[in-house]
């Protein structure tokens, strides 16, 4: 095996989140502004150059891949896609080095291709899903609807997809529905996972005032619930702790209240072929101009490791008193994927 990719803190990067489109059909208020410019298509990676730069970094030892957006499910032909990146699955008959293949989407899209993506390999999704009131779930995302996701989320069940349901936490907007999330995942058998709103390019929302501590919902959730932590990981940044009365898992990704940078094992990579190895942070890689310009591996490899070796050992993210006061990067999440 060609020789894996390891940071200045001693890192072993072992996990890559694609970003196949940097667009969406929800704006949600967290994520996107209502009126979206979106890339030109000749600035977003084909799925060729998509799938070589993926092999280059399973090469060299990433053994996790996660396909995110934008949405990843309204790309056109997104299918043959996941059936090659299944093809590199470790199996019994095979040698493959992938060792995960996974998805994050908004389920608007997962009934229509929930079993193509079980055939192709992929045994888990995270669907993200802030509310179960259509009302609010129409206002939170401005244009999506309720009744797709979760038809979407029960067909991801049927096939035999296991379920994350990711909730960004926000005070004022869905902080009454934690007890009810945590139940209702028990019922369906998912887990739940909660995350702090994030500064990552101009929503027109205020999101100082929204930002809610983890830390302090867990409190507040354990005079409810029996919750235990657990040490299971699934590769990414969530600590996870047992919800007794259900036997789910509930987890939590803390990035400005408590960062998971020191255990960071993974880059982005987003749709124009730019690659992140700090989600709060913009130093990178160029890749899809070394690809355009008829580069062989050898100089991709080279530009990857060199990106790499400048990882940072931790994000600036920054909420203040107000939005003026918030510090991240300029970039919308869908854009550098989720």
């Amino acid at each position: 095996m060609l020789s894996s990719l390891t940071d200045p803190a001693g890192r072993r990067i072992s996990y890559l989140r694609v970003s196949v489109t940097d667009r969406c059909d929800m704006r949600c208020t967290y994520c996107m502004a209502e009126r979206m410019t979106f890339l030109p298509r000749s600035d977003v990676l084909d799925y060729d150059e998509l799938l070589r730069l993926c092999r280059v970094f399973v090469q060299h030892g990433v053994r996790r891949l996660r396909i995110t957006g934008g949405e990843p499910l309204v790309r056109r032909d997104i299918g043959p896609f996941f059936q090659e990146l299944g093809s590199w699955l470790k199996h019994s008959d095979n040698r493959g080095q992938l060792e995960e293949l996974t998805l994050t989407t908004n389920g608007s899209h997962l009934a229509q291709y929930a079993q193509t993506l079980f055939d192709a390999g992929v045994r888990r999704v995270n669907v993200s899903l802030d509310t179960l009131d259509e009302a609010r779930f129409t206002k939170i995302t401005r244009r999506g609807k309720l009744a797709a996701t979760l038809e979407g989320i029960r067909a991801a069940r049927d096939v035999g997809l296991a379920l994350r349901i990711n909730t960004v936490a926000m005070a004022g907007v869905n902080d009454d529905e934690f007890d009810t999330l945590l139940a209702w995942c028990g019922e369906i058998g998912a887990d739940l996972c909660l995350i702090e709103t994030m500064p990552m390019g101009d929503t027109g929302e205020d999101r100082t005032s929204r930002y809610l501590p983890l830390l302090d919902v867990k409190a507040d959730l354990s005079k409810r619930w029996t919750l235990t932590p657990i040490p299971d990981a699934t590769g990414g940044p969530a600590r996870y702790l047992r919800v007794g009365e259900t036997g789910r898992r509930l987890g939590l990704i803390t990035p400005m209240s408590h960062n998971f940078c020191a255990t960071c094992n993974r880059v982005r990579l987003s749709c124009t072929g730019r690659l992140y190895t700090c989600l709060g942070q913009e130093d990178g890689a160029d890749l899809r101009s070394l690809i355009r310009a008829g580069v062989d591996d050898a100089v991709l490899e080279r530009a990857i490791q060199d990106a790499i070796a400048r990882k940072p050992k931790g994000h600036d993210f920054l909420l203040g008193a107000s939005e003026a006061d918030v510090s991240g990067p300029q970039r919308h999440m869908s854009v550098t994927g989720g």
